[in-house]
């Protein structure tokens, strides 16, 4: 029994096909929209790409980019095949290419459905991702006479201005690095020197962050020394007061900033799966109710239109069927090869030697 089947007249086929022709357009401009956010996406991503460590996060918008394009393509050939469905005539120049569209156009929207996934499943990468990043970018800053790493000072600096931020999981990030030059340090000084021999590596370490952290909304100038030194400041409690520095660490921020980014993304490529879907629904019954027009023979008479011509459980029955007969094709069936009466066949003489033979005569 047909899955969903509905009756259609003449009149009712020609505009199903019209407005086929309509949405399939409509279609190219969302698969544009997908593009769009799929190279919007990845230029956000390559704008930090120095604080981020290799790996997958390129996935989801380079999804986006291909099904963008692809949409563009299947689309515009949809388009093209619902305008001929208004007529039974050149309908019939489409009658082989419908199924195989209808099954890329299932493919094409699942990969859509994928993508919109993807944009909700990509946070644990993104993390780890910005985690090893910022690590690295927070582990170089000091190294501005080196080159390839000389950019990092103010690409950190940008961020955590930028992003409200401090160190990758918090300011205390930035006590247990050494973020001043060698170059800027006087090691005539005492405090210097006692500092450096005082850690077993012998890093210059401080409770102090570089000025970026600042909070310039803060009412008081900004505590960036000796930030757990309460003596150091007139008025300041460590514990207590709230410090004037960004408390939030960089990874959080950006973690939050591209979530967000995704999410809209997200939902912005379910809505366009489901139109998509719509539009494949659509065409389904187009073309299953001109198929059965041609059957009829009378172009003008009524045609019934359905999803599956058969039942669910019986149209999996089938296709499985199906790939097990091609599973079965490519292996040779060792039962007929031993009933093959050309295989292994004896040559038995049964002791007759007396068989006379016609000799050829010999030339005169």
């Amino acid at each position: 029994m047909a899955v969903l089947k509905v009756k259609f007249t003449k009149t009712k086929r020609d505009k199903l096909a019209q407005i086929l022709w309509i949405l399939n357009w409509v279609s190219v401009v969302s698969g544009i929209i997908l593009f769009s956010l799929g190279l919007f996406l990845k230029i956000e991503i390559k704008k930090r790409n120095e604080v981020m460590a290799k790996g997958d996060i390129n996935s989801v918008p380079n999804m986006l980019i291909s099904v963008g394009v692809i949409a563009c393509i299947i689309n515009f050939l949809g388009g093209k095949i619902c305008y001929d469905c208004s007529d039974a005539n050149k309908f019939s120049r489409w009658k082989l290419v419908m199924l195989p569209y209808i099954v890329c156009t299932f493919c094409f929207t699942f990969c859509i459905l994928v993508g919109a996934l993807m944009c909700y499943t990509m946070r644990n990468e993104l993390e780890e991702s910005l985690y090893l990043g910022l690590r690295d970018a927070i582990k170089f800053y000091k190294d501005t006479d080196i080159p390839g790493r000389c950019f990092l000072k103010k690409t950190v600096d940008l961020l955590q201005i930028g992003f409200h931020c401090c160190g990758n999981n918090g300011f205390r990030d930035w006590f247990e690095i050494q973020w001043v030059s060698p170059r800027y340090l006087n090691m005539a000084s005492k405090e210097v020197l006692d500092r450096l021999k005082s850690n077993v590596d012998g890093k210059f370490l401080v409770d102090g962050v570089p000025f970026s952290c600042c909070n310039p909304s803060s009412p008081r100038p900004c505590i960036q020394y000796q930030l757990t030194n309460n003596s150091a400041h007139y008025n300041y409690d460590f514990l207590t007061e709230e410090l004037n520095i960004w408390m939030r660490g960089c990874r959080e921020a950006l973690l939050d900033y591209y979530s967000g980014i995704m999410r809209s993304i997200g939902i912005a490529a379910l809505l366009i799966w489901l139109f998509e879907l719509s539009v494949l629904i659509g065409v389904r019954y187009l073309q299953t109710a001109m198929k059965n027009v041609l059957l009829l023979g009378d172009l003008e008479g009524e045609s019934d239109g359905w999803l599956l011509e058969n039942s669910f459980v019986e149209t999996a029955k089938y296709n499985i069927n199906i790939i097990k007969n091609l599973g079965k094709a490519n292996q040779i069936s060792t039962v007929s090869s031993m009933n093959d009466p050309n295989i292994d066949v004896q040559n038995t003489d049964c002791g007759k030697t007396n068989v006379t033979t016609k000799s050829i005569p010999a030339a005169r």
